[in-house]
């Protein structure tokens, strides 16, 4: 259910929106309060999660709301919403925009949630796929059109590909999963993607759907189709996903494969509580049995600077419970509970989080 900041009853957004009442025991704090959210349909489940974990530690309304991330950092922008969920971080034009909107003060991200994007597929007769970022790079931009063109079948001998038409699905919506999507296949095959990134997808042709929800449907529904999109999504329809060779021998999707490459993340300004990933070093590594294409969500903050002050005690109450508490189940979901030492340094940005 989603109950919105004036207690109004939405049952159109029941699926997209959650807003449960929690607290957070290891803050030590019995706030209260409502802290609300929107944005990043890829994080989606991992917030309706949180908040039942919250709704058994107190006494926190969360309020999220997954409209995809552009719409979610317009949202915190604007001042509608405490947090902005996020697939990427702010650009440099909406990080003066977000400073605006925090009183003067910087806005912080937080990669609160991560989870592995999975290759997901309809193929009939094809439950076990294998596939590299240079042959995703030339799907994803029509080059390659049939499930047995030579370069698929040479990462998949002995096996039966059909000759059926490769429908590639994109998302239609501004898109932080799209924007990881395409720096993962700048970063790993630079020669095939010269597309560059962003938001909006750069690829040519292929089939459209909005958010995370439409791509997964599409596919399940359309015979052929592949699309990119969070792991939740892709064993939510049942469908097939692919195990890809990131340079050192296919590796299939699980939470150890993904934990390990969450393991080894770094980020681009060390000691600063602003803790940006470094995306680009992530998604081109090679370490044997990590799954990189890994997205990892952020919560973008104020600092300080909130009209009320008290808005940031109960974001470091509850991103303290959902820090601790949280990570049971996540897994899941398809998302990858947070390793101990990446959970500490997230732990010290939220501590820093102050009302004034």
């Amino acid at each position: 259910m989603n109950i919105n900041r004036k207690g109004a009853l939405s049952a159109a957004a029941a699926v997209a929106a959650v807003s449960l009442i929690a607290a957070c025991g290891d803050s030590g704090g019995d706030s209260g309060g409502t802290i609300s959210g929107e944005g990043s349909t890829a994080q989606q489940k991992a917030m309706q999660h949180f908040a039942d974990v919250l709704t058994n530690n107190g006494n926190i309304v969360l309020d999220y709301t997954g409209s995809g991330s552009g719409d979610g950092v317009k949202k915190f922008i604007a001042g509608d919403v405490d947090f902005a969920g996020s697939d990427s971080p702010l650009s440099d034009e909406e990080a003066v925009k977000a400073k605006e909107r925090c009183s003067g003060n910087d806005a912080w991200h937080i990669p609160l949630v991560a989870g592995p994007v999975a290759i997901a597929y309809n193929v009939p007769g094809v439950s076990d796929l294998n596939l590299n970022p240079t042959v995703l790079a030339g799907i994803f931009d029509s080059k390659i059109t049939k499930w047995n063109a030579p370069e698929i079948a040479a990462l998949n001998p002995g096996k039966t590909l059909p000759d059926l038409a490769i429908v590639p699905v994109h998302r239609s919506d501004s898109s932080g999963t799209t924007d990881n999507f395409q720096k993962f296949l700048t970063a790993s095959a630079p020669q095939a993607w010269t597309k560059g990134a962003g938001k909006e997808f750069k690829g040519t042709g292929g089939s459209a759907a909005s958010k995370s929800t439409g791509v997964g449907d599409t596919v399940k529904k359309t015979s052929g189709a592949v699309t990119y999109v969070e792991w939740g999504f892709a064993t939510e329809n049942d469908l097939g996903v692919a195990a890809i060779d990131f340079g050192a021998g296919p590796v299939k999707l699980t939470s150890e494969s993904a934990g390990a490459a969450l393991d080894a993340v770094k980020f681009t300004n060390p000691g600063s509580k602003n803790l940006v990933v470094d995306t680009p070093a992530l998604f081109a590594s090679k370490t044997p049995g990590a799954y990189p294409l890994l997205l990892t969500t952020y919560e973008i903050v104020c600092s300080t600077g909130y009209s009320d002050s008290a808005i940031s005690t109960t974001l470091k109450d509850a991103f303290t419970t959902i820090l601790n508490q949280g990570q049971d189940g996540l897994a899941d979901l398809g998302y990858v509970p947070l390793p101990t030492a990446y959970k500490n340094t997230l732990q010290g940005t939220v501590d820093a989080l102050t009302g004034s």
